[in-house]
Parts: structure tokens; sequence; C-alpha cells
């Protein structure tokens, strides 16, 4: 990692602890310790299991919607980047740091970049999708319960669905228009390229378009003649979320607390939401205190902090310490290319 990439890590880390420690200060009581005694391993072994099964379906999701597009790109290597692109998720505000690791990795196994980004971004949006179906079959399942869900909750749940159709409104209108996307891409870009010569600027123009126009061209293919890959994307999207989302529930009944399937569901897709806004590097306090608050509605205050704690260690600490060790293969085949002439991309 760069000089920069450690200040970034730790100022991440700090934010993070920091609201650790404010969040067991005030939710930790006597009552705690008994949860404690009661701490059953097995449960939270089955939760990191949990999250490493995650890792893989992401794997195959990439992997599946490469192969309809007629790339055919390794489960190891995309297992690889899949797991390195957390190192740049967790140091990035939004965690949005891992797309372009996953593009740059995508392209340097021959996948085009136009197609490399068309993947890249419909996972995003196969996110968004499976997200906002899973939530309102949620609430549908839950049935007379939704009475009992605190209003607040109930408020932040309507914010957030109104954001996930938004995002697939701004991008189906982008892959419709995609003059009006060039136009909007290049005035962006100009905003950041002042101080360049007009000839690099043009240089960069035409990069613009050329990388439009491959993107629109992938997404056309996806929905003409890559459905497949939708499909498998799709279902592998729902299994990655199912295997992150019953983290939670797992972890309650370790510590001898009620799992609350349904419930648990509809606050994590609040809480993912919520880590979407690009406020901190890896959304660290952000995502500790959205967890502490949304499932502070439900959830005994006692054990609150305990939940916080656990959770994050999985889905950012292990996320840490997973993407440094899967971003030294990567270093070194970069560092073989250098050797070997080719320029750095």
């Amino acid at each position: 990692m760069e000089r920069s990439q450690w200040k970034w890590l730790i100022i991440s880390v700090s934010f993070s602890l920091v609201v650790l420690v404010l969040v067991l200060r005030f939710t930790v009581t006597e009552q705690t310790f008994e949860y404690l005694r009661r701490l059953n391993p097995l449960f939270l072994l089955l939760a990191i299991v949990f999250h490493f099964l995650a890792y893989g379906f992401w794997a195959m999701r990439i992997r599946t919607m490469a192969a309809s597009l007629g790339h055919k790109v390794e489960f190891s290597y995309c297992l690889n980047l899949v797991m390195a692109n957390l190192l740049a998720g967790a140091i990035t505000p939004a965690q949005a740091g891992g797309e372009p690791v996953r593009i740059h990795q995508l392209y340097r196994h021959n996948v085009p970049l136009g197609d490399a980004t068309a993947i890249v971004i419909v996972e995003r949006v196969l996110d968004a999708i499976v997200l906002g179906v899973a939530g309102i079959g949620a609430i549908f399942l839950l049935g007379e319960m939704v009475e009992a869900v605190p209003r607040n909750l109930t408020l932040v749940i309507t914010i957030s669905w109104l954001i996930m159709i938004l995002f697939i409104a701004a991008f189906v209108f982008s892959v419709r228009n995609p003059d009006l996307l060039k136009r909007f891409l290049t005035k962006v870009s100009r905003l950041f390229v002042k101080l360049w010569d007009l000839k690099r600027i043009e240089h960069f123009i035409g990069f613009i378009d050329r990388e439009v126009d491959n993107f629109h061209d992938s997404l056309s293919r996806f929905v003409a003649h890559a459905k497949g890959g939708l499909l498998w994307g799709t279902l592998y999207t729902a299994l990655f979320w199912f295997s992150e989302f019953i983290i939670v529930s797992l972890i309650l009944m370790g510590i001898g607390e009620q799992p609350h399937y349904l419930l648990s569901l509809v606050a994590q897709i609040v809480i993912a939401i919520i880590m979407m806004i690009p406020l901190t590097p890896g959304s660290s306090g952000i995502a500790e205190l959205s967890a502490t608050s949304v499932y502070g509605l439900f959830i005994n205050t006692s054990i609150v902090g305990v939940l916080v704690v656990v959770w994050r260690a999985i889905f950012y600490y292990l996320n840490i310490a997973v993407g440094i060790l899967a971003s030294i293969p990567l270093l070194q085949r970069e560092m073989l290319r250098r050797d070997e002439g080719h320029p750095k991309v």
C-alpha cells in the first residue's frame, strides 16, 4: 500500500474505534455481562463462515456475468479480486474504492474496459434491485407485526427505498440516453482538467466518448444476448446478501437473544443504504452509529453495543485483514508486469 492509503486506513479505523468505544460506553450494563457469560462461540464461527460464503457468491456473480459477455475469468481470480477490493472499500467514502479495483483487475484479465465497467455497474444495480425486493418482501411477511415497527424505522425504510428507486431510474435513463451521459461526464471532467493543455483535454474527452460507447454496447449485450448472465447475477446477488444478512441473526443467537430474522433484514437494508452515502472512509463511524440507532429500536439496549462490535469485527476489521492478504498477489503481478516492461495502467 502507498503511504496515502495507509493514512486513510488509519483515519478510517480510528473513526470506527472511537465510535465503538462510545457505543459501548453508553450501552454496557450488568445485564451485558450476563449475556456474555452465555456466549456461544459456535454461532460466531458460523457467522464468519457465512461471511466467507458471501465472498464466494460475489466471485461467482462476477465470473458468470463475465462469461455471459464471452470472457472466461477463473473463479480463483474473481475470488482474489473480490477480497482485494475489500481493502480499497475500507479506505474510501461509501466503500466506492472497490469498484475501480474490480474494473482494473478484470481489465488486467483481458476483459475490455467497457465490458469490465458494465459488469461492475450492473453489480450495483442488481444490489439495489435485490435489496429493494427483499425489503418489500420482509415487510409483507411481517404482516400485522408491521404496526409494531417503530415509526422512526418506518420513515428511514421509506427514504431508503426512494433512494434505491432514484438510483435505478438514473441508471436506466443514462443507458437509454448515452449522449446525455457523455455530455454529463464531459462537463464533470472539465472541472478537473482545467489545468491541462488543449491537446490532453481533447484526448481525455475522446476517451470518454469511446468508453461510454463501449459501456453502452456492453449493457445492450447484457439485455439482448446475455440475459443468462443477468439471471445468474441476480441469483448470486440474492445469495450474497442472504449470507451477509443472516450474520447478525447468528450473532444475536450466539449471545442468547432472539434472531429477529425479518426485522433484522429490514434493519440491515436500511444500514446498507446509509453506508452508501459518501461521508467517511469505509463508512467508519457511520456504520456503527446507524447500526446502533436502528437495532436499538427493537433490541435490548444492553446488548446493542456488543452486537455492533462483533458485527463490525466481521464486516470491517476482518475485511481489512483479508483485503491486505489478497492484495499481495495483485501487487506481485503488477511488479512482474513492470519488470517485463509493460506500461502501468
